[in-house]
């Protein structure tokens, strides 16, 4: 789902659910990690064409030293390494909440990752040019200055990212309208990559379509994606929410479009 991971699924929730019973489910649901396996038959997000998850497992098969940022649960890290068809001797990662760098040390120690709890803002705890390859899915902010200073000459970073106006139609719906970003996130990084040394080497964007079948699910990943609707919580949205049960029973769903981009950029090789 929107700025973590998408899901697949059909609607299959019972249209018989009652307002209450679904927002009391989806207050109910832990919202560790970044697994959005509860949201199968609830919610639905398409994915990007360029397959973020086959790009990184090729990417990790060529490197000697791997760095993920901002890991989450370690779960797309996780699927990536079991796909790729060579492992990096040498793979860390970075998590800045303390209940996810415990599930991603969990869930990659069979790859024998090191997982570093650190903020996402911060500089990163490596020497200059540790890695040949960053990484990061949906980063809450982009270090460009450290990713930079991490990346080995001719090593390179790769990051699929969210856009601006990610699901502008739902958050829209509960805080009504908002200003858009005067410039786009896409050119933003573009400028940032290159002040950082960085050359761009690879760069798509896509909308993609999101559907939520029940306002449950809605409830879910607001809690989850937190971004979304600041400060959100049941209680104080639950006018806007009674609204979206509504139209989610009149139409049969509520739709909204994430945005997201991939981009690649590459520290220039040492000269000889």
């Amino acid at each position: 789902m929107s700025g973590v991971s998408g899901v697949s699924g059909v609607s299959g929730v019972s249209g018989s659910a009652s307002f209450e019973q679904l927002i009391a489910e989806g207050a109910a649901e832990p919202v560790d990690g970044w697994d959005f396996s509860w949201l199968a038959g609830r919610a639905t997000e398409e994915r990007p064409a360029w397959g973020y998850a086959g790009l990184l497992a090729g990417r990790l098969a060529g490197a000697r030293a791997a760095l993920d940022l901002q890991t989450g649960g370690g779960e797309v890290l996780a699927g990536a390494l079991a796909r790729a068809v060579r492992r990096p001797p040498d793979i860390a990662v970075t998590e800045s909440w303390p209940p996810n760098a415990g599930l991603a040390r969990r869930r990659l120690a069979p790859f024998g990752a090191t997982v570093h709890q650190v903020a996402d803002d911060a500089g990163l705890p490596f020497p200059d040019a540790s890695f040949d390859l960053v990484t990061s899915r949906h980063p809450t902010v982009t270090v460009w200055p450290e990713i930079g200073r991490v990346l080995a000459p001719g090593g390179a970073y790769l990051s699929q990212q969210i856009g601006a106006g990610t699901n502008r139609e739902l958050y829209e719906f509960m805080m009504g309208p908002q200003p858009a970003s005067p410039a786009s996130r896409v050119q933003l990084a573009v400028a940032a990559a290159g002040a950082a040394g960085l050359e761009v080497t690879d760069l798509r964007e896509q909308a993609l379509r999101v559907e939520f079948f029940d306002v449950g699910a809605v409830v879910y990943f607001l809690r989850k994606v937190l971004w979304t609707v600041p400060g959100f919580t049941v209680e104080g949205y639950r006018d806007q929410l009674a609204r979206l049960h509504e139209v989610i029973q009149a139409e049969g769903r509520f739709t909204c479009h994430a945005q997201r981009f991939l981009i690649e950029a590459r520290r220039p090789p040492a000269r000889a």
